[in-house]
């Protein structure tokens, strides 16, 4: 086949706890990861001549290499030259689902897409684990999205242990449009602020984060008990965050208020999501939540969990 279109599916962080510093200026952290039906569909294909072009649907996101998804086929064209020789380069089309700069890993999501997308187009035949190494040299998440599902992220969040998947539960997401917060200046405020409790040596990093895998939230994963789950989700970046924006904390309380199991806001924010139970109590947490906010900046959607990274569209 000459083009594929894939499934790029929006991720969530169910636990985000801040462990310590790492020597490449990264923090060590400890997550739990979880897919939601929220997705972009990239169109991928082969064209003759040795570029890359990308497109998207979205006027604000780049065409550049500061797209993940460029930087995703240049990296298979320096990886794997003879292929790129044999079938050419590539044209990525990009129609976007997932909001922009919300912190729900849609550009990762994306750049993992294009990953599965030219393993297929070029014959490579890479395992999940061989394109999960590919990855984790673009960003922290892409290699999460490429299996997607539900999982344990360590390292500064490559790391990944599978858990069983939760297909079950739904989340109400919400952003307000106009809203950005940069990753950077959450993880650096938070240093900034509570480095002094950072754990210093190897062996605690180590056993802390082991704690997790057989902690509550894990349990509660296992058991596919929403409403635990929902009590046991955890963000340290929330600390740095809802001070500095009223908007985002008042989104979490709405939610916190709406009749949803538990509220939280997602990875480095802007994105707040409220977790439920059953499709009517999302549907029902949805509209309280827009009478409590008449903003039409905000914008909201409900989406289920999913067992599943990467996939290619049937469509």
């Amino acid at each position: 086949m000459r083009s594929y279109s894939l499934i790029a599916p929006a991720k969530i962080n169910l636990y985000l706890e801040i462990l310590g510093d790492r020597p490449d200026g990264y923090h060590e952290l400890v997550m739990i990861l979880q897919s939601i039906d929220l997705a972009d569909k990239i169109d991928i294909r082969a064209i003759s001549t040795d570029t890359i072009r990308v497109h998207c649907d979205r006027a604000q996101v780049p065409a550049d290499k500061s797209n993940l998804a460029y930087r995703a086929a240049e990296l298979m064209a320096k990886h794997f030259p003879e292929s790129f020789a044999q079938y050419g380069g590539v044209e990525i089309t990009i129609h976007k689902k997932i909001p922009i700069a919300a912190g729900l890993a849609g550009g990762s999501s994306n750049a993992a897409a294009v990953l599965v997308g030219i393993d297929l187009l070029w014959k490579l035949g890479l395992t999940q684990s061989e394109l999960q190494e590919l990855a984790a040299q673009i960003g922290s998440d892409v290699p999460f999205c490429i299996a997607g599902g539900t999982a344990i992220a360590t390292g500064r969040g490559e790391q990944l242990s599978p858990l069983p998947s939760l297909d079950n539960l739904y989340v109400v997401l919400g952003k307000h449009r106009s809203l950005a917060v940069s990753t950077v200046w959450a993880y650096s405020t938070y240093r900034a602020t509570f480095g002094h409790t950072y754990t210093r040596n190897i062996q605690n990093l180590e056993s802390r984060a082991q704690a997790v895998h057989s902690g509550p939230m894990v349990k509660a994963i296992i058991h596919e008990d929403g409403a635990e789950i929902a009590q046991k989700l955890h963000n340290d970046l929330e600390k740095v965050v809802l001070p500095e924006y009223p908007q985002v904390s008042q989104l979490r309380q709405a939610f916190q208020d709406s009749g949803a199991d538990g509220a939280m806001m997602s990875g480095s924010g802007p994105t707040v999501f409220a977790l439920c139970t059953s499709l009517e109590q999302a549907q029902q947490v949805h509209q309280q939540v827009r009478q409590t906010i008449p903003d039409p900046d905000l914008d909201l959607w409900i989406a289920r969990m999913c067992s599943g990274g990467i996939q290619v569209s049937n469509q």
